[in-house]
C-alpha cells in the first residue's frame, strides 16, 4: 500500500489545465462587473482614464487590493482575519510616535511596522491553530486588544508626526515615468505584491492551502502541515495590513481610526471575487479585482452624489448576495 503524501497535490498537466479553466469560469463575473462599473464611472467622468486621474484611482485603491490578497490566504484556508484593521490603525499611529518628523527614522521604523503585522499574524495563527480557539473570535479578540492599546496610547489623539519620505510612499512615485509620466509607488507596490501573491498561489505551497481550505482531514492524511499553512496565512495576512497602513498613513495622514471597517471592506471585496468562506475555492487575482470594484462602486456612488454613508449598507448587501450566489451555485455542481 502506498501512503499519500504532499506530492498527491502535484496534478497531472490536463488536470491543471482543467482547473485553470475552472478558475477562469468562475472568476469571469468579477471581471465583468469590474468592467461595467468603469465604464459607468468614465460616462460619468469623460476625464476617468487619462492616465493621471485614472492612477489616483488605483492610487485609493492599492491599501485595500493588498489587504484583499493578504485576507485571501487566510479565508481560502478556511479561517477569518478580522484584526487587520486595528493592525492598519497601530502601523499609522505607531509611525506617527516614532518617526516623529525625523526622517533618518523612516526605514527603521518600516522595519519595526512590518515586524509588528508579522508577530499579530503569528499571534492569530498559533492561538487558531494551536489553542483550537475559532478564528472569528481569536482575531476580534486581537482587534479590540489593538483598539485599546492604541487608545490607551494616545488618549484618543494621536500624537507625532510621519516625515516626508514616509508619505512620499503613499503619495508620490517615479516621475517621468514614459506615458504615464508619474508611476505612484503605492500602485507598483500592489503590482508586485499581487504578482508574488499570484505565483505563490500557483506553486505547490498554493495548492497546498487550497486543499487545507477544501478538506483539512484529506489534507492531513496527505502530510500537509494544517497548523503550520494556516499560520502562515496569518502571517502573510498581517504583513499585507502593515504594508496597507504604511501606503494609508503616507496617503491620509494620521488618525486614530484610519483602520476602521477596512477588516469588512476587505473580506467583502473577497467574497465580492467569488471566493468561498468555507475555503478551498476561489483564486487570488479575482479577490484583489474584488477589492478594485468594490473602490469603483464607491467612486461610482460619489459621483452620484449617494451619502456615503450607505457604503456599510451596501457592503452587507454584497456580502449576503455573493455568498447566496455561491451557495447556490455549489448546490448545482453536486
Amino acid at each position: 500500500m502506498t501512503t499519500a503524501t504532499a506530492d498527491s497535490f502535484e496534478t497531472p498537466h490536463s488536470s491543471r489545465s482543467e482547473r485553470i479553466r475552472k478558475a477562469l469560469i468562475g472568476t469571469a463575473p468579477i471581471f465583468l462587473v469590474l468592467i461595467v462599473l468603469l465604464v459607468w464611472i468614465t460616462i460619468l467622468n469623460p476625464n476617468f482614464l487619462e492616465p493621471p486621474v485614472f492612477l489616483s484611482f488605483l492610487k485609493r485603491a492599492a491599501p485595500l487590493v493588498i489587504l484583499a490578497a493578504g485576507q485571501y490566504f487566510v479565508i481560502v484556508s478556511g479561517e477569518f482575519d478580522l484584526s487587520v484593521g486595528s493592525v492598519v490603525t497601530v502601523v499609522v499611529v505607531v509611525a506617527a510616535r516614532l518617526i516623529d518628523g525625523d526622517p533618518g527614522n523612516t526605514w527603521p521604523v518600516i522595519a519595526l511596522l512590518l515586524a509588528i503585522g508579522a508577530t499579530v499574524g503569528v499571534a492569530n495563527g498559533v492561538i487558531t491553530t494551536r489553542l483550537r480557539v475559532p478564528s472569528f473570535i481569536t482575531t476580534l479578540g486581537m482587534l479590540l486588544i489593538l483598539q485599546g492599546a492604541v487608545f490607551l496610547w494616545t488618549g484618543g489623539a494621536p500624537r507625532g508626526a510621519l516625515a516626508d519620505n514616509f508619505r512620499e510612499i503613499g503619495r508620490l512615485g517615479i516621475e517621468d515615468f514614459p506615458v504615464l509620466d508619474q508611476l505612484p509607488w503605492s500602485v507598483l507596490i500592489m503590482l508586485v505584491l499581487g504578482a508574488g501573491a499570484i505565483v505563490l498561489m500557483r506553486r505547490a505551497w498554493g495548492r497546498r492551502l487550497l486543499a487545507v481550505g477544501d478538506n483539512e482531514q484529506a489534507a492531513r492524511m496527505s502530510g500537509v502541515r494544517v497548523e503550520d499553512m494556516r499560520t502562515f496565512a496569518f502571517i502573510l495576512s498581517g504583513l499585507s495590513a502593515a504594508v496597507a497602513g504604511i501606503l494609508l498613513g503616507g496617503f491620509a495622514g494620521v488618525s486614530a481610526q484610519v483602520g476602521q471597517g477596512l477588516e469588512f471592506e476587505a473580506i467583502t471585496a473577497v467574497v465580492l471575487g467569488g471566493v468561498a468562506l468555507g475555503g478551498g475555492r476561489g483564486t487570488v487575482l479575482a479577490a484583489m479585482a474584488g477589492a478594485l470594484t468594490l473602490e469603483a462602486l464607491f467612486t461610482l456612488l460619489n459621483l452620484q452624489g449617494v451619502s456615503g454613508a450607505l457604503e456599510d449598507t451596501v457592503q452587507g448587501i454584497i456580502i449576503i448576495a455573493a455568498v447566496a450566489f455561491a451557495s447556490y451555485r455549489l448546490r448545482g455542481t453536486r
